[in-house]
């Protein structure tokens, strides 16, 4: 026995190890990112209580507050979009035996859940190990579970751990309670992502319930029914426990428990209690006055037994089934606080006497009576008096009431200030809010800061350089300097190399035009001849067209016969060397040619096929190849076609036993076919049109326009293309929405050359979400285009955080979100500014992403011209371009002030000079929508399984992942796009279903009205096909034939084998199997960069592996010898070139040197030859690339950190891409995979943002939390290169079934607005507001971002909202120094704003200094030394990484005894100076903003604050006047305004708004403000549990050890995230050192020297990895 007991504690132990080992691993990150539309999760119920349960403003015994708190969080989730269900296992309650008054709580959280709620709530699981629990998580496959690492004792954490643990063999991943965050749209948490009893019954209770049936017949509420039957059976227990213990000591006794009188008195106060519950309104009850002193000792039994009491009722509340009984109340069924209060009074307080009104009175009585007559076995006393005996119940304390510390938050009013921006703003607010008096303390003590005395030599009202100005140059242009000209022609001719594999257009050369419309339209309607150049001009095209013409024909003659019989020996190279003829031809004629002789070839080869194959080994691709010969010939030549090729094609079709088509094609050309019916071995066995879907779906032809647009010369452009050159031609914008590799990108090529040739002012910026595709672009556009241009001026520009380039010089500028916000925020670059003619935004739906959404918002708002946003996944475009046309209609506005403006300005000052910017190049205002829905390509998807050990691939038909539900409530996905082949296996099983299906016929492919005698069935009427399926099997379903539908769904869903159970053993065999197929060029997409890179080089072991056992045993010696050879040679050649040197260079010597080199040369191809690559060990294409330019690429990162390591995995044809990599490493491995070079690459969602890498094939290898919808569509529209593929593949390799089912099905997300306003962005547009060049349009801009946020787009609350907020950024900037009263920017405000990455830490930091801290810090080793010691160096990072470096550990590893090796992991505390100064900072900013929550609190909806937030349940009422004990109960007026008043039922008062953290359910939601949102940055951080969340110490450790791998040992940091940290934290110290330098006027001040030392010695520490 004790043996078993050891190994479950050893079990529970190892468990809880390995929980604890994967939590510093657990990725903090948004749980929402965009999958919200699609993905279920659970959450567990226990966990969610015990969480709530730890709030620390909760008291216990309130239950109300508890569910409060518990729907609060739940509304959070839903309105995030979360779809979820709780789960409450039922073995869970034994963790709560020692603590019964959680069992109660429980049990009523669950009833109220399920009876008040729609949340769906799951308690039939026993455990999380039973069969019935593993069945659910199979069936609904949650994304991911959310669950407490700890609990209220180690039973429950070991609950915890094991649920965990059986999640995650589960593949379902783990976010923990523990660390989460929430903001407007988001929440976060740590996500850690998978690998792969008897109920007690108590007797007593039913026989109490059937009493009370029959004394209350007609029913009655959950709280008086509660009260009675719970008082009614303590009683009874207690009375039974006397007595029990009165026979065990034969005497009573009374040491250490109550008496059964004074227990009576506690059940008649407890009455009295519920009746408040029911009578008074929740307003009133906030107001409850809180007594601190506890219960006495004696009242614990009494306590305990209640708990339990309640705990077996509401366990039992199935038994009121049959009788009326409301729970909608079952939130409230307790309130300690409140029956502390009512002891109190009776204990302290009763000589007041107090009366308690009649309703109350009569209710209590009711109550009272009730319970005397289900106590049967004694007597109980009368209602009243209301205490019988005189025992105290409550200790004795010096204070027992909690007073209100309403002294802390005193002066309640705003700062008055006089600024334009206030006024146009906020100005319709103000009148309902309080202003404090000039004379007031606070405004009075607003004189110039009061800085540290040795900041005397700082100018801090300097202006600093513009950031941009201030970014690592890339080059500089101007430099003579031989060695930085040689650095900028490599650049440019790897950059035009770069761009040459992006497109295959053609450079141009742009000229300038001079653009005058008006006078060239007139000159054109009076042009009516041709002069005499023009017809010289027509005549010599006409003359070379002729020519072009003739070499062609004679280029098809002498190639036909070899092309002919290659289709006869190899069909699929033969008429790939034809297809290859007819693209480079491009004469028609000559076409026409061709495309006969290869009908004529393929006709040849399928008779031959026929007659040596029966019935069942016909291989219709040659068929497949005769009927795309005829599609091409009758769509695109028939005006070229002879009677004898018409005659041919219908012979053809007669071979084929088309004779339907072969009739119509002959009425149709009115020819008289005397052909006679073929042989039936001809035949393909299956009607034509049912041929044509099944197997050349996707081959059939586009619908594409004929017709040039002048406009365009490399390709036709579809219609909707021409809208949108439309657009950029009439000065509009347009909000583009359209399916990846669809063509949308030309659009913005055209804009920029429109912009290039209309002058050499003009600026067109293109806005990338990524580094990556910065850099693509930049390269695209300095291939496409060549321009002279004046001096000083380049045609492309670049500007990200890391470097610049020609960023002010250029006209076309390519840069990132935040970098263009800072140009556009910049006071003095607005000159620049209103030279930019167009901006084109690309992936515009990052608009709605997790990091940075709220600066596309402010770029679209800020810009004047006119816009061009691109996306291919925006589910709500409709709404997107009506807020843009708001905004828009607002810039008419305001150009149309200002133009008025400028002209009075004009006229007042006779001829006033203006600069021509002032007058900008006429625009529209309007933004038109353009949508296109389809794609170039079909996609299909198959399922990865294994099968007796190998992989296999089964197709998955698209509405195999429906559900007739789904169906019904949504309808058919827009996006969900079948094949032709896909179309036609939907309809077989449909007839396989329902073989009596009425529409059978009509819908059978021979019969179908658009394909009805149709030789060439195109891509348009197949997908008319396909609509009509849908909408008949919709039909279906709404009339009664669910079964027969969700049969068709079911039959369609494949039969899969098993999931493989490691995927990383199995994926180069899944990559080998892709090579066979030639499903090769593929992106797999794996969602861990340490993956990525692992996958990588599982594939390159497994080739080399290959490679090994192909070679012959002595090879590697043949080898070795080689080597050893070579190297003799090598050195005998440099002794004998010694040797010519000296001598005379003798013709016998001369000899002997070629002689050696012959020899050198023969041994090195031999070695070479030895060592090549076998074909089938690599997956490079070696013929893709010419050796000088793989040479050039891998060239580029030999100094790179993965550089040896991608060239390896290049020679495999392997390559790796994700967001840790350099950008030379990202490009090596874009260039060559789009080349061809390299085949296989795995990859994070780096690629998912607008890289140009298509490719055959998609494959999808991990389940992720970024595996979302948007993903999803974003990465598997890469699949099908246009132009090379006419089908694209997906594959799922280890995604469950489920999750495939929910990514095809599920909408893309809506893009929803962010919280667009930070106190730093206030500064900044009070800075372009008062400091710009043109201050009206500086005003406007500010205007525009505060005014027209996606967020209250139509939401006059969220107006309000922000409103408020810009109040209190304001007030915060004035009391810390930042901006004076009229708005203008003073102190050290500049600094701040160039720190605008972080804030509050760049709030932080300039309070350090402004005190004088880092002057005390930085001091040198010696007087006069411009050095500093290690020791200052060290506790100067330790405090910039307390401000900047702030990445959170999980609170259970912190708790955990761990060894580390040169790491300290956890980050120490700010030295005690700093320390103290951030205390002072946070209190201050702490009681601002509770002031400011105090005076807004007024603007609440106090009804609505009265609601619970989920289940929507009013605790709303008049107050109750007539009762007396009532009021002097609740008598708290002041002091509980800003709180909530669910919160103020434990005794919260408004100063818990100044505690540390202070959770957002605290305030009053309707206000809309959120705790998180002011400048506050806490210097330790504690979980819902109050366990302490410490900091990482990545920054601090590395600067000590210098070492990558140890951040990765010791800190469970990933290698690349911990780059891209450290690769954060430099820039953000060179950021300061830049700016201190320019503050500066004292050239050897300390602080600044001293950031300057820590600058380079950590970018050289940086530089080493």
């Amino acid at each position: 026995m004790a043996a078993a007991m050891d190994e479950n504690t050893l079990l529970l132990e190892e468990i809880s190890q390995l929980v604890l080992n994967q939590m510093p691993k657990a990725e903090y990150s948004s749980l929402f990112n965009d999958f919200i539309e699609s993905e279920f999760f659970l959450i567990d119920g226990d966990s969610l209580l015990i969480t709530c349960v730890c709030e620390k403003s909760l008291k216990r015994g309130q239950s109300l507050h508890l569910v409060y708190l518990v729907e609060s969080y739940l509304v959070d989730l839903i309105n995030k979009g979360g779809k979820f269900a709780l789960v409450f296992f039922q073995d869970a309650e034994h963790a709560y035996f020692s603590f019964p008054e959680f069992l109660s709580l429980r049990t009523a959280l669950i009833l109220h859940l399920q009876k008040n709620t729609t949340i769906e709530v799951h308690t039939k699981f026993t455990g999380c190990l039973s069969v019935e629990w593993l069945m659910f998580l199979r069936d609904c496959y949650p994304y991911f579970l959310i669950v407490a690492d700890e609990g209220l004792n180690d039973l429950q954490t070991h609950i915890f751990n094991i649920l965990i643990v059986q999640s995650w063999s589960m593949r379902v991943n783990i976010v923990l309670f523990s660390g989460q965050t929430s903001d407007i749209l988001r929440l976060y948490g740590y996500f850690m992502p998978s690998w792969n009893g008897k109920p007690m019954y108590f007797w007593e209770v039913r026989e109490t319930v059937s009493l009370l049936k029959k004394i209350w017949p007609g029913g009655s509420d959950i709280q008086r029914v509660l009260c009675v039957t719970s008082c009614a059976l303590c009683l009874g227990m207690y009375h039974n426990f006397l007595i029990k213990r009165e026979k065990a000591d034969g005497q009573q006794v009374k040491s250490n428990c109550l008496a059964l009188k004074e227990v009576e008195d506690l059940c008649r106060m407890h009455c009295l209690t519920v009746v408040f519950l029911l009578y008074l309104p929740l307003s009133q009850r906030a107001r409850s006055r809180f007594i601190t002193s506890h219960w006495s000792k004696d009242t614990q039994i009494f306590f305990k037994m209640k708990r339990w009491c309640d705990y077996f009722i509401l366990r039992n509340i199935n038994n009121f089934e049959s009788w009326d009984l409301n729970l909608i109340h079952i939130s409230d069924i307790t309130d300690e606080p409140l029956l502390k209060n009512i002891a109190f009074y009776y204990e302290n307080e009763k000589g007041l006497n107090l009366n308690m009104g009649s309703d109350i009175m009569k209710d209590y009585e009711y109550l009272w009576d009730t319970v005397s007559k289900l106590v049967r076995k004694f007597k109980v006393g009368n209602p009243f008096p209301l205490r019988k005996t005189t025992c105290c119940f409550l200790r004795k304390d010096s204070s027992s009431i909690k007073e209100s510390s309403t002294a802390k938050m005193l002066n309640l009013g705003f700062i008055p200030m006089s600024s334009h921006m206030v006024d146009d703003f906020a100005g319709d607010i103000l009148k309902d809010l309080p202003f404090l008096k000039s004379d007031d303390p606070v405004v009075t003590s607003l004189v110039k800061q009061k800085e540290f005395d040795e900041l005397v030599h700082w100018h801090s009202h300097k202006p600093l350089a513009e950031d941009y100005g201030r970014m690592k140059g890339h080059f500089d242009e101007t430099s003579r300097d031989p060695r930085a000209l040689k650095s900028l022609q490599k650049y440019y001719r790897f950059q035009h190399f770069y761009g040459s594999s992006l497109d295959s257009v053609s450079s141009k050369l742009i000229v300038t035009q001079d653009i005058k419309p008006q006078k060239s339209n007139k000159c054109n309607s009076k042009k009516t001849h041709e002069t005499k150049a023009e017809i010289i001009s027509r005549e010599n095209k006409k003359r070379l067209l002729a020519k072009e013409e003739e070499k062609e024909e004679q280029k098809w003659m002498i190639l036909s016969p070899s092309i002919k019989e290659e289709i006869k020996e190899n069909l699929n190279s033969g008429i790939k060397k034809l297809e290859d003829f007819l693209k480079s031809c491009k004469t028609n004629s000559v076409k026409v040619q061709a495309e006969v002789e290869g009908l004529a070839a393929c006709l040849t080869a399928w008779k031959e096929h026929c007659r040596g194959a029966d019935k069942t080994t016909k291989d219709l691709g040659i068929a497949v190849q005769m009927m795309k010969r005829i599609h091409s010939l009758i769509d695109k030549y028939s005006e070229l076609l002879q009677d004898t090729d018409w005659r041919f094609i219908i012979k053809c079709l007669r071979y084929l036993r088309f004779d339907d088509l072969a009739t119509s094609l002959c009425l149709k050309q009115d020819i008289v076919d005397n052909t006679k019916m073929k042989k039936h071995k001809y035949s393909v066995g299956v009607g034509a049109a049912r041929f044509q879907l099944q197997y050349m779906g996707h081959f059939l032809i586009r619908e594409e326009r004929k017709d040039p647009d002048p406009r365009v010369q490399d390709f036709i452009p579809d219609t909707w293309q021409r809208e949108l050159l439309d657009v950029v031609d009439n000065h509009e914008s347009a909000v583009i929405v359209a399916p990846t590799s669809s063509g949308k990108t030309y659009a913005s090529y055209y804009c920029m050359e429109k912009v290039l040739r209309e002058s050499d002012e003009g600026v067109v910026v293109y806005v990338a979400p990524t580094k990556a595709l910065v850099n693509q672009v930049a390269a695209a556009v300095q291939y496409r285009y060549t321009k002279n241009l004046p001096s000083g001026q380049t045609l492309c520009g670049v500007f990200t955080r890391e470097y610049r380039h020609n960023v002010l010089s250029c006209q076309v500028l390519i840069t990132v979100p935040a970098c263009l916000q800072i140009l556009l925020l910049a006071p003095h670059c607005q000159s620049w500014v209103k030279r930019i003619r167009y901006v084109i935004f690309d992936e515009v739906h990052c608009l709605g992403g997790e990091i940075g959404a709220e600066i596309w918002e402010h770029l679209l708002v800020m810009i004047r011209c006119p816009f061009l946003a691109l996306s291919a996944t925006i589910s709500n475009p409709e709404h997107l371009t009506e807020w843009l046309q708001s905004v828009k209609q607002y810039w008419k506005q305001k150009d149309n002030v200002i133009a008025k403006s400028m002209t009075s300005r004009k006229t007042a000052d006779g001829r006033a000079s203006f600069p021509k910017d002032h007058f900008q190049v006429k625009q529209s205002y309007k933004v038109r929508l353009v949508l296109y829905g389809e794609r170039y390509n079909d996609l299909e998807k198959y399922l990865c399984s294994v099968e007796n050990d190998d992989v296999c691939f089964k197709h998955f038909h698209p509405c195999a992942s429906l559900t007739i539900s789904h169906i019904e409530t949504y309808g058919f996905p827009s996006d969900l796009a079948l094949s032709p082949r896909e179309s036609i296996q939907l309809y077989d099983t449909m007839l396989e279903v329902w073989d009596s299906w009425p529409q059978a016929e009509e819908l059978c492919p021979e019969n179908f009205i658009h394909f009805k005698d149709k030789v060439v069935i195109k891509k348009s009427d197949a997908r008319k096909y396909e609509e009509s399926l849908k909408a008949e099997l919709t039909h279906w379903i709404k009339n009664g034939h669910k079964k027969k539908a969700k049969m068709v769904l079911s039959t369609l869903s494949p039969n899969l084998g098993r999931s493989p159970e490691n995927l990383l053993d199995k994926f180069p065999a899944l990559v080998e199997k892709l090579r066979k197929m030639e499903k090769l060029p593929a992106l797999f997409f794996i969602f861990n960069i340490h993956d990525v890179e692992n996958y990588a080089l599982s594939v390159q072991t497994f080739l080399e592996e290959k490679q090994k056992g192909k070679r012959p045993p002595k090879a590697d010696k043949e080898a070795f010898d080689m080597a050893g050879k070579l190297q003799k040679v090598k050195k005998s050649m440099e002794k004998q070139k010694t040797l010519d040197k000296k001598s005379q260079k003798k013709p016998r010597v001369l000899d002997q040197s070629l002689i050696k080199e012959a020899e050198y040369e023969c041994l090195l191809k031999s070695l070479e030859k030895n060592l090549e690559i076998p074909q089938d060990c690599t997956y490079a294409d070696r013929k893709a690339m010419d050796m000088e330019s793989l040479q050039m690429v891998f060239d580029r990162v030999k100094y790179e950190r993965k550089g040896k390591e991608l060239v390896a995995l290049a020679a495999r044809g392997i390559g790796c891409h994700h967001s840790a990599m350099s950008a030379k490493e990202k490009q090596l491995v874009e260039i060559l995979f789009r080349k061809g070079f390299i085949r296989v690459v795995t990859a994070t969602g780096t690629l998912a943002l607008g890289i140009n890498m298509p490719c055959k094939s998609v494959v999808f290898v991990q389940n992720s939390v970024y595996l979302d919808a948007l993903n999803y569509r974003q990465m598997s529209g890469r699949a099908g290169r246009r132009g090379q593929d006419l089908l694209g593949n997906v594959y799922f390799f280890g995604i469950p079934l489920p999750k495939v089912q929910k990514l095809i099905k599920s909408k893309v997300p809506e893009l929803r607005g962010q919280f667009p306003l930070s106190v730093t962005l206030i500064l900044r547009l009070m800075l372009l507001a008062s400091k710009a060049d043109d201050p009206e349009d500086g005003q406007a801009k500010a205007l525009s971002v505060l005014q027209y946020s996606l967020l209250s787009f139509k939401k006059p609350k969220a107006v309000e909202t922000l409103k408020l907020y810009f109040l209190f950024s304001l007030q915060f900037l004035v009391k810390q120094g930042y901006l004076d009263r009229e708005g203008n920017p003073m102190g050290f405000a500049g600094l701040v704003s160039h720190l605008h990455y972080h804030e509050p830490s760049n709030l932080v930091f300039v309070s350090f200094f402004v005190r004088g801290l880092f002057h005390r810090l930085c001091q040198p080793t010696n007087k006069g030394s411009r050095h500093f010691s290690q020791d200052v160096m060290e506790k100067l990072v330790l405090v910039l990484a307390n401000i900047f470096g702030r990445h959170y550990i999980p609170s259970r590893f912190y708790a955990a005894n761990r060894k580390f090796y040169q790491s300290k992991v956890f980050l120490e505390d700010l030295p005690e100076d700093f320390n103290q100064a951030l205390h002072e900072y946070n209190t201050q900013v702490t009681e601002d903003f509770a002031s400011f929550l105090l005076i807004v609190s007024r603007l609440a909806d106090r009804k609505q604050e009265c609601q619970l937030p989920l289940s929507k349940i009013q605790f709303t009422g008049e107050k109750c006047e007539d009762c007396q004990l009532a009021s002097h109960l609740m008598n708290c007026k002041e002091g509980r305004v800003a709180i909530s008043p669910f919160v103020s039922l434990s005794g919260n008062f408004d100063d818990a708004l100044l505690q540390p953290g202070t959770p957002s359910h605290v305030l009053l939601h309707t206000i809309g403000i959120n705790h998180n949102q002011a400048p506050i940055l806490w210097p330790k951080r504690y979980d819902s549990q109050g366990r302490r969340m410490p900091l990482n110490a990545y920054a601090l450790d590395f600067y000590k050890h210098g070492s990558l791998m140890g951040l990765v040992q010791d800190n469970r940091t990933h290698e690349g995230a911990a780059y891209q940290m450290l690769k954060d934290f430099v820039l953000t110290i060179k950021t300061i050192s830049v700016s201190l330098r320019e503050l500066c006027e004292k050239e050897d001040d300390n602080v600044v020297l001293a950031f300057e030392q820590l600058s380079n010695t950590y970018l050289k520490k940086f530089n080493e990895v």
